[in-house]
């Protein structure tokens, strides 16, 4: 009988580790960061190059000049917004999925006053498309979100598909109400005017400055606030929060319109502080990006800050050394994955642990 259990258990099966210590974590952290490292160095050898030089040349097209800084903070600042945003849905366990089609919206809202209403004065133009853009992603937020409270729908799925729809609705402005008159048949939007462009300070746009305000504000939202406590009571349990006399269901549609919010500043100031127009790029896969970012970092605003500049220092070296080295973007782009793989198999083996048929459970 007790053989017949013991064939019957898997040979290997994944459990939640207790609890680790800070030291242990910090240990398997950089554990995984340097396997990471060697990893990518194993990968440059076999095609060809010397890992000193590709990764110092990553390093250095990040950093070595001012103007690589500027693009390095430049890549950074709709990652970083759009992280915090979906950190707030995720606190909540609301899997937003959406954060590309928030951004979208955002934009798609900022761009309208930007191409139409463009001669308002300057300061009080960037006021209403900043509130525009918060607006657009936070209504595209809190659409799933009055689904999943009102016929229980899955979240990630409505999300999800929610992205799509945002990037033709740009395709279908671009195509026809909003088409360039004077793009000589080429499919775009036109350029914004000089005065619905975001100012810059040190050579960069605005965007940085918002995107640190929205660290801090985010921070003492969910930490020092009501509303992120009743978000972290109805992350544990709908009933707790009842019990409680919490309203799990607008507790869900605020922070959903939030988290959206958040990200609709990101398209907003992609929009017209980097791109100066809108275009079917303007989210670019940065939603996406931002779940990976917002999970390494624990769905801490402050970790976030830190995880969006590695990955944007990553993300502006890949691209130097692409050019420097005639590398294919496919080879960029799997460097990145090999070292993104060993970082999130890092903090895998932080919460989970493999248990062997035999071995004890504990």
């Amino acid at each position: 009988m007790t053989n017949a259990k013991v064939h019957n258990e898997p040979l290997v099966r994944i459990a939640k580790r207790t609890e680790v210590g800070k030291r242990k974590s910090m240990l398997l952290r950089l554990i995984s960061v340097l396997a990471a490292i060697v990893a990518g160095g194993i990968f440059i050898l076999i095609i060809g190059y010397n890992p000193f030089k590709v990764y110092g040349t990553i390093i250095s097209g990040a950093f070595s000049t001012e103007m690589a800084f500027q693009a390095t903070i430049k890549v950074m600042i709709p990652l970083l917004i759009s992280s915090l945003g979906v950190t707030l849905a995720f606190k909540m366990k609301f899997w937003n999925i959406g954060a590309e089609g928030q951004i979208i919206m955002g934009a798609v809202f900022a761009s309208y006053f930007a191409l139409f209403h463009n001669n308002l004065p300057h300061w009080l133009l960037v006021v209403i498309m900043l509130a525009a853009g918060i607006i657009g992603g936070g209504l595209f937020g809190l659409l799933p979100a009055f689904f999943k409270a009102k016929f229980n729908t899955n979240e990630t799925l409505f999300t999800l598909m929610l992205n799509y729809i945002a990037l033709n609705i740009i395709v279908w402005l671009r195509d026809g109400a909003w088409a360039d008159p004077e793009s000589g048949g080429f499919p775009k939007i036109a350029r914004f005017v000089k005065n619905a462009q975001l100012d810059k300070v040190f050579g960069i746009q605005i965007g940085w400055i918002i995107g640190l305000v929205l660290t801090a504000a985010v921070f003492v939202y969910l930490n020092y606030t009501k509303h992120g406590y009743e978000i972290s009571v109805v992350s544990e349990s709908h009933a707790t929060a009842q019990y409680a006399g919490m309203n799990p269901k607008k507790i869900m549609l605020r922070t959903m319109f939030f988290s959206g919010a958040v990200c609709g500043i990101a398209g907003m100031v992609q929009a017209t502080g980097s791109d100066m127009t809108l275009a079917t790029s303007v989210a670019g896969g940065v939603g996406f990006t931002a779940i990976i970012v917002a999970w390494l970092a624990q769905l801490n605003p402050i970790g976030i800050l830190i995880v969006s500049f590695l990955f944007s220092v990553l993300e502006k070296g890949s691209s130097v050394m692409q050019s420097s080295f005639g590398l294919s973007v496919y080879s960029a782009d799997v460097l990145q994955g090999i070292i993104l793989f060993f970082v999130l198999a890092g903090e895998f083996f932080i919460r989970y642990k493999f248990i062997f048929r035999g071995k004890e459970k504990s």
